[in-house]
Formats: C-alpha cells, sequence, structure tokens
C-alpha cells in the first residue's frame, strides 16, 4: 500500500501563487508516476499533470502549462506542485494520486488509472 498526504491549500488572490506538497509513504518503491488532479464543485475530477517517479520527465494539461510546474524531491519522497499565475477557474480541491507501471505517452490520465489517492488539499482562487 502507498500512503499519501496532500499540504498547501489555501486562498489566494487571482494572479497569485501557492506550492502543493505530497508526501508518499509506504511501498513508494511501487510507484511508477505521480499525477496531480483537481475537482471544482459539481464538475468531474480533471487530470493536471504528472511526473515519472524518477523525476525523468513531466506532462501537463493545456490549461496549466506554463504556469504550473511539478517536481519531486526523492530524498523525501516528496512531489509537489507549483501552481503560479492561478485563476478563479483553479478554484478547486487539488489531490495527488499514484500508481505503478508506466501508461506511456503525453497524454490526459484518467482518474480510474491511479489506485492511490490523497485526501486532497481545498484551493481557493479569489478575483
Amino acid at each position: 500500500q502507498v500512503q499519501l498526504v496532500e499540504s498547501g491549500g489555501g486562498l489566494v488572490q487571482a494572479g497569485g501563487s501557492l506550492r502543493l506538497s505530497c508526501a508518499a509513504s509506504g511501498r513508494t518503491f511501487d510507484i511508477d508516476t505521480i499525477s496531480w488532479f483537481r475537482q471544482a464543485p459539481g464538475k468531474e475530477r480533471e487530470f493536471v499533470g504528472r511526473i515519472r517517479w524518477s523525476g525523468s520527465s513531466t506532462y501537463y494539461a493545456d490549461s496549466v502549462k506554463g504556469r504550473f510546474t511539478i517536481s519531486r524531491d526523492n530524498a523525501e519522497s516528496t512531489t509537489y506542485l507549483q501552481m503560479n499565475s492561478l485563476k478563479p477557474e483553479g478554484t478547486a480541491v487539488y489531490y495527488c494520486a499514484a500508481r505503478s507501471g508506466f501508461l506511456g505517452g503525453d497524454w490526459l490520465h484518467p482518474p480510474q488509472e491511479y489506485a492511490y489517492w490523497g485526501q486532497g488539499t481545498q484551493v481557493t482562487v479569489s478575483s
């Protein structure tokens, strides 16, 4: 089993920045990919971006490309989501998720492909 704990959410004004953290524990050697998802009220959970556990590659949804950056600290088994130039439509609960095995390619991963999830952290962007 893999346990994931997110932190770092909060309230920020439009144009501001936040950094979310995702701390992994347990069978981390089973992890191939960490992804971030978000879910706004009344909407489906959507893919934000992913990083290989090795940190070798990243991929982002078009809606956040150029503004969000995912990185990893291997020593701490922690993954970060740096969010800059935040927009009100970015208001959502943000989740990190982990999976074993690489899905391959640069595409929007569906949530059902991920077995392990954190509890989520609320990000609110005021206009």
